[in-house]
């Protein structure tokens, strides 16, 4: 027993080795082996090595040296190493997912896969390797017509009519069933009706040859119109088997193809790739404007008229078409793969089938329907290519057909093909897998729950669905969930890419269709994770969140300790300043009533002495005329104060000029450079140390000059000098006891940073003078190349003025 088998009618099969009378392969009938018997097969001669029954109910015999044979709907065909096997003893059948067979022989392994387009043998069948118009009859006969021979295909037997043997010429054009069922034949420059099996010749009135016939058609008043090719180009119109009328051009313009419309108007397929209407003596014209981009190399290659009067053309430049006179075209705008249209054709389901120089594409009716409504739409469509079986090519004449069976039938200049678009769909989609996982050029093994370290440049995720019927037709969809909403159409591309993927958990979805379009909506998914580096983990970002608030806080701090230094600095300023106020009037103006005071009680004492009373009287006349001065004095260096104005110089003029000047004093004040914005402490404190050294100048150093000069520059610098007696050098350094004049100067310059320098000598006067920085001095310290490049043209300007 080699092989046994159960057919899907319940008949068992048995393989047993050797060949011989009840031997071979048998069939188990009532629970007795017989023989196993077919046409042209003896099942006792075979001496079989593998049985397969497949899907499709077809059963596969392998013998040990006679190569395969199959049976299928009663058709019995033979595989042997003479027609492509690899060899002839068969050791094994197999059947995959996809319905393709595998067979195992002695010296390879082969595989049968049922083609979507299937070829009819040409030499060995048709009797002409030049297949170039097509013609389905309502009879249910296929015919094909080529070089030296007119083929034809009923009941899926082949015959042919050859040159010489029957066919009245050499080389068939131009095919046309008529109303009363005859067949219209073109062969070489003649028009023949084949009917009875005899060919009769249409001719010209004149007896002459009607001409090489490029295309037929038949109208509503069966009226045959003839396109004939030639010097010139001829319309012609046969009625009644005679010719009744010739239309030569340019009178007709010049076309390749003709189509009868259900109105009664023939249509014409042009040269120039356009489309005309000839009804009722009266001729339109369509132009596409193929000519003029194709520098008159356009080819009209099929013309159809539908029920609904709609027309349609197969040209190199896409599909043209006129509807209730509204023109438009499907090209490769319309997301075809190619525009150079051969033939087309409609199924039973109202698909449109364009055979193209591309491959054979399948547009649905909806799709058809809804570009008619939107002639810029993108379509949807399937394209059967060399890998479905389909043979492209240029069909002459009649390039497709439709046979009453549902079959549609395509030339292409060398071969006859068909497709059956019942058997378009298969169910069987392909499964799907992840196969590997790459971050940064590093592999890791693909498992659920992967956790990969952080991707610094690229995520790399390889996926695949295996198929071994049409791989290259497999699409892909793709989407990583967690990442983004929207899947990705990736075509036959087996790879996903995701660059500078943030950390967190993610799903990976990839879903595949077949070669018909079928999805495996299941797919594969992968879920991982991406995990952080040090920088991108919470504890650190929490760290970093901190940091800022410190940042913050103590930024806050700084600031709330900066307003508070300075207004203690403004209270320690305000406190400084009525302190020396209580000074001044204790020293000064106070102890002046106080002294009048004693004088009016010593007046007192003795009041009925009028000259003492009168000499006390005018002594305290003279000290309150004092107390006046001290009082006015202390009152100016109050309201003297710069706070408001940015004018030290005039301030400090002012504080000079005002009060008691002692008689033979002169007063200069001089100020050097651009007065410039001062801060409004530095302002106050260094005018307070300047009005000082004034009273001081006025009250104690008895000179005949009083100088003031402020100087703006890098610093700010204030020198008050006199030429009077000077100070006595033990009070220069720590002020005379109960006085805080001095002292109270050196606190004002402190607290500004400035440098406060006290040059006294008898005779030759006191010279006080103060610096201060610019950078504490101005609001806009004069720094930097500008700065300097001004004092160089102010120096440069100030040398050229003194020349």
């Amino acid at each position: 027993m080699a092989a046994i088998v159960a057919q899907p009618n319940g008949v068992i099969l048995a393989g047993i080795n050797p060949a011989g009378p009840g031997l071979g392969l048998e069939q188990v009938v009532h629970g007795a082996l017989k023989p196993f018997l077919a046409p042209g097969i003896d099942g006792s001669s075979l001496e079989v090595t593998a049985l397969l029954s497949d899907r499709r109910g077809s059963l596969w015999i392998g013998t040990a040296a006679e190569g395969i044979y199959r049976i299928h709907n009663g058709k019995v065909d033979r595989f042997r190493s003479s027609d492509g096997l690899s060899g002839d003893f068969i050791m094994a059948f197999y059947e995959d997912t996809e319905g393709d067979v595998w067979v195992a022989t002695s010296k390879g392994l082969d595989c049968f896969r049922d083609l979507r387009v299937t070829t009819v043998p040409g030499l060995g069948g048709l009797g002409t390797d030049e297949v170039d118009s097509v013609l389905a009859t309502h009879d249910g006969t296929i015919w094909a017509g080529g070089a030296g021979a007119l083929g034809s295909i009923r009941d899926d037997v082949i015959s042919s009519l050859q040159a010489k043997k029957g066919l009245p010429g050499d080389q068939v054009t131009s095919l046309l069933e008529d109303d009363r069922d005859r067949l219209w034949v073109g062969i070489d420059n003649t028009l023949n009706i084949y009917e009875n099996g005899r060919f009769r010749r249409i001719n010209r009135p004149d007896g002459s040859p009607l001409g090489f016939v490029v295309g037929l058609a038949e109208d509503t008043a069966h009226t045959v119109w003839a396109e004939i090719s030639g010097s010139p180009r001829r319309l012609v119109r046969i009625k009644n088997d005679t010719v009744q009328q010739e239309f030569p051009a340019p009178q007709m313009p010049a076309a390749r193809r003709v189509a009868a419309a259900p109105d009664g108007a023939l249509w014409l397929g042009l040269i120039s790739g356009d489309l005309g209407r000839y009804a009722n003596g009266k001729l339109d014209i369509f132009r596409f404007g193929h000519n003029e981009r194709s520098n008159g190399t356009s080819r009209f290659n099929q013309l159809f008229v539908g029920a609904d009067d709609s027309v349609m053309g197969a040209t190199s430049f896409g599909v043209v078409a006129w509807k209730n006179g509204k023109q438009q075209t499907m090209t490769i705008q319309n997301g075809l793969p190619c525009d150079d249209i051969q033939a087309f054709i409609t199924d039973d389901r109202g698909d449109l089938w364009l055979y193209a120089q591309c491959g054979l594409i399948d547009i649905p009716r909806i799709e058809l329907e809804e570009w008619w409504a939107k002639p810029d739409r993108k379509l949807q469509f399937r394209l059967l290519d060399a890998a479905d079986g389909a043979q492209t090519g240029y069909a002459p004449f009649n390039g497709a057909a439709k046979s009453r069976d549902g079959r549609l039938w395509f030339v292409n200049g060398a071969v006859l093909q068909s497709v059956d678009p019942a058997n378009r769909i298969s169910d069987v989609v392909p499964p799907v897998h992840v196969e590997d996982v790459v971050v940064d050029r590093q592999p890791y093994a693909v498992a659920n729950g992967l956790r990969l370290p952080s991707i610094k440049s690229e995520l790399e995720i390889d996926y695949t669905a295996p198929s071994f019927a049409i791989p290259q037709k497999i699409h892909f969809r793709y989407m990583l969930h967690g990442w983004e909403k929207i899947w990705h159409d990736a075509g036959s591309r087996r790879q996903a890419f995701y660059n500078n993927l943030p950390p967190g958990k993610y799903t990976f979805q990839v879903i595949a269709s077949n070669s018909d379009g079928v999805w495996n909506t299941q797919g594969a998914n992968l879920n991982f994770e991406v995990l952080p580096t040090w920088y991108q983990t919470r504890t650190f970002l929490a760290a970093c969140v901190a940091l800022v608030i410190a940042f913050i806080w103590a930024v806050y701090r700084l600031r709330v300790r900066q307003i508070a230094r300075a207004i203690g600095a403004r209270f320690d300023e305000r406190l400084s300043e009525r302190t020396r106020m209580a000074r001044e009037l204790h020293d000064t103006f106070l102890q002046t009533i106080q002294g009048s005071k004693f004088v009016v009680d010593d007046g007192l004492e003795e009041p009925l002495d009028p000259e003492k009373m009168r000499r006390a009287l005018g002594q305290v006349s003279g000290w309150l005329e004092q107390a006046i001065a001290e009082g006015r004095t202390t009152l100016n260096s109050l309201r003297s104060s710069t706070t408001l104005k940015n004018e030290l110089g005039p301030a400090l003029r002012r504080a000079a000029e005002t009060g008691v000047v002692p008689d033979g004093m002169t007063v200069s004040v001089s100020v050097i450079g651009d007065a410039r914005e001062l801060h409004p402490i530095v302002r106050d404190e260094l005018y307070r140390i300047g009005n000082e050294a004034i009273q001081n100048a006025k009250a104690h150093s008895h000179g005949s000059h009083l100088s003031i000069d402020l100087m703006y520059g890098q610093n700010l610098t204030l020198h008050v000098g006199d030429n009077g007696v000077g100070i006595d050098p033990s009070y220069a350094m720590t002020g005379r006891e109960g006085h805080h004049g001095l002292q109270g100067m050196r606190e004002r310059a402190a607290r500004i940073q400035g440098r406060l320098t006290i040059l006294s000598s008898t005779g030759s006067g006191t010279d006080i003078s103060v610096i201060v920085p610019g950078n504490v001095s101005f609001l806009h310290p004069d720094t930097g190349i500008r700065a300097n490049l001004r004092k160089l043209y102010r120096r440069i300007i100030g040398d050229h003025e003194a020349l």
